[in-house]
């Protein structure tokens, strides 16, 4: 009896490499990006806030639309639009994403959606979401008899 072992996943890794191989052919430095554009974003938290930073260079506050829904959703959407093309110029390399994006994130129950503030400079789009103090369960005395 032979024994055969079924890997099916061995050959991804050359497969991944050979692609990669084949875009670095090109002479005009053309690079193939997966997915759209996703601005890079930090959460951190103090006592008193939770902050969030986005990336988005390239684009103005009014590009850029920031939202919390019903079930505490944060929500940044907007797009990154491209420069028009001048016919005169040659692309010799081009690294930088446009399009559209949609960033969401789940908050907490412990921050007031109604106070969050943004402010947005050198790129960064900052929002400082203050945080409460959770609600004291309510206690209740009971008399004994």
């Amino acid at each position: 009896m032979t024994l055969v072992r079924l890997e099916p996943f061995r050959g991804f890794e050359r497969l991944g490499k050979r692609f990669n191989e084949f875009a670095n052919e090109f002479e005009k430095g053309i690079s193939f990006e997966m997915g759209g554009f996703s601005p890079r974003i930090d959460i951190t938290e103090d006592d008193k806030n939770l902050f969030v930073h986005a990336e988005i260079a390239g684009m103005t506050k009014n590009d850029v639309k920031v939202s919390v829904n019903e079930e505490r959703m944060l929500s940044l959407k907007g797009e990154k639009k491209k420069a028009e093309k001048k016919e005169d110029l040659n692309l010799l390399r081009n690294e930088r994403v446009f399009g559209e994006f949609e960033r969401s994130f789940m908050l907490p129950d412990n921050v007031d959606v109604e106070k969050i503030h943004a402010k947005y400079d050198n790129g960064i789009l900052e929002l400082v979401i203050p945080k409460v103090e959770p609600p004291k369960p309510k206690e209740i005395t009971v008399e004994i008899n």
